[in-house]
């Protein structure tokens, strides 16, 4: 789950990082009596979860409240990138000398942490990294030993910041990894970290990711940073029963079990849908080792309830399930669905028990039902009924 900048500043401030005062605000109104409660110069903040706010007009410096009313009537309702401004922050200004870059990610393919730092900040971090890749340091960070105060200085002296700032910056740095490990983030970035003209070492912008999967067990309380307003209403579907999903834009459908396998069959429907006037797999839908009836039930309901989807394409592996008990799944599910279930599907079986579930899928004989002997054979006939 990415956070806004409003959520990542109060997660930075309850952990010790040094950051400007904030307020939301969602109506110019609110916006005016912000800057009017922290006085002097303020920034009206777009609140959206993309970058490029500034290159938009989605960030604005206000000297008055008046100038911080105006500011938010331009910015709230501004679309940017595909993304509709519904709130704000009112931030306090900063007299800004210097800005650096500081950033903890997880490094999937070295199975590790990596930091990004930066004594050049401010621009966005894959246009530094192509243009001037010498003022990037890359330090790997042992997720066992993390970063304290001795790696948090050999990161600033990598990213050759002056010998005066090292110790208020790595200070910085080590509280900023607090956050990282302390709420199972996989990115918090900072920005720019600024130096202030009073010599102050600020976070004055942070953007932040957490992990869903450690959310669930040990921090319920991230929930709360969820914004209902924005979730698409068929991942929220998904979630609420269990389901690994996620929406593309397409026309095929695509269940499968295990997420290598679900990837494939993506990647296959849509090699496919060159052949069928262009379509392409319509999302991502993982239902795990079980396919009961009810799993199977309320994944076709999410992927029926896509109005751009136009056939499905079911792909099972049957390992520890069988393929006896995916094939009554599948009948059972159409069953429960009546006619919800309006769309073609195509479902390919092989593995443990193969044949006995092609035969209960047979021997049903339902109209919306074509069986395919092969991945390919199953993603050429998908693609060709959402053609159609």
């Amino acid at each position: 789950m990415d956070l806004y900048e409003y959520q990542a500043r109060d997660l930075f401030e309850s952990y010790g990082v040094p950051v400007l005062a904030g307020i939301v605000a969602d109506t110019p109104e609110e916006v005016k009596a912000a800057a009017e409660k922290l006085g002097g110069v303020v920034v009206v903040k777009a609140q959206v979860k993309t970058g490029g706010r500034g290159k938009a007009g989605g960030v604005k410096v206000a000297k008055t409240p008046d100038e911080a009313y105006e500011a938010a009537k331009a910015i709230l309702g501004l679309d940017i990138k595909g993304h509709v401004v519904r709130r704000v922050m009112v931030a306090a200004g900063a007299r800004i000398a210097k800005e650096f870059y500081f950033s903890v990610l997880l490094d999937r393919a070295n199975r590790s942490y990596l930091n990004l730092c930066s004594v050049e900040g401010g621009m966005e971090i894959e246009q530094l990294a192509v243009e001037k890749p010498e003022a990037l340091a890359r330090i790997e960070v042992n997720p066992l030993t993390g970063i304290d105060k001795d790696k948090a200085l050999e990161i600033a002296k990598a990213a050759n910041f002056p010998e005066e700032l090292l110790d208020a910056v790595s200070d910085v740095f080590v509280k900023l990894y607090e956050v990282y490990k302390g709420e199972d983030a996989t990115l918090v970035e900072v920005n720019p970290l600024v130096l202030t003209e009073e010599g102050d070492v600020i976070a004055l912008d942070g953007k932040v990711s957490l992990d869903d999967n450690a959310s669930e067990v040990r921090h319920p309380q991230h929930e709360e940073l969820a914004d209902k307003a924005t979730e698409d209403p068929l991942e929220a579907k998904a979630k609420e029963s269990g389901l690994n999903y996620v929406k593309l834009d397409g026309q095929v459908g695509i269940i499968g079990n295990g997420a290598g396998l679900v990837m494939s069959t993506l990647d296959v429907v849509a090699y496919a849908g060159e052949n069928h006037g262009g379509v392409k797999p319509a999302n991502f839908l993982d239902i795990g080792g079980g396919a009961s009836a009810t799993v199977m039930a309320a994944g076709l309901d999410v992927i029926l309830g896509d109005p751009q989807v136009k056939s499905v394409f079911v792909n099972v592996f049957g390992g520890i399930t069988s393929c006896v008990a995916v094939a009554e799944g599948i009948v059972k599910a159409l069953e429960i669905l009546g006619d919800a279930a309006t769309k073609p599907l195509v479902v390919r079986l092989d593995g443990n028990q193969v044949e006995e579930g092609r035969a209960i899928l047979a021997s049903a004989n339902h109209p919306l039902v074509t069986l395919a002997a092969t991945m390919d054979e199953g993603a050429d006939k998908a693609a060709e009924l959402a053609n159609a």
